[in-house]
């Protein structure tokens, strides 16, 4: 049997959802949707570079407690409020991934849990062996 890690970001969301920052099973890390909030702080509201540059440092330090880093990121899924944004989010994105290139989804929805947020972001992960 495969041991299962939860990574957690000791969020007061985690708690109160029930559910981790990301998993590791095997080789494999499912990060959750991570947005641009430090604890009830939104980083650079409305600004979706700066958002999104947070977003990626975030879940790379998460990865990095995983024994991952991004270059282990095969899927990125990007949900952002207005595709207004995608330029900005995708030279954050590519600033990042350029090299890395993983499969990617850009997606809108309506709305986050905050409305300065205006992008969330999941990843999948596969170490190499």
């Amino acid at each position: 049997m495969t041991n299962r890690q939860n990574l957690s970001s000791n969020t007061t969301w985690e708690t109160k959802v029930g559910y981790s920052r990301a998993v590791r099973i095997g080789n494999i890390i499912e990060v959750a949707g991570t947005t641009a909030l430090d604890g009830d702080q939104i980083i650079a509201p409305g600004d979706p570079y700066k958002q999104m540059c947070y977003i990626l440092e975030k879940i790379e330090q998460t990865l990095s407690r995983a024994n991952a880093s991004l270059s282990d990121v095969v899927r990125t899924r990007m949900y952002i409020t207005d595709m207004i944004h995608a330029e900005e989010i995708g030279r954050a994105h590519a600033k990042y991934f350029s090299k890395i290139k993983p499969a990617s989804t850009m997606i809108q929805i309506s709305a986050l849990v905050e409305p300065e947020l205006v992008v969330e972001v999941e990843m999948t992960a596969i170490i190499s062996s």
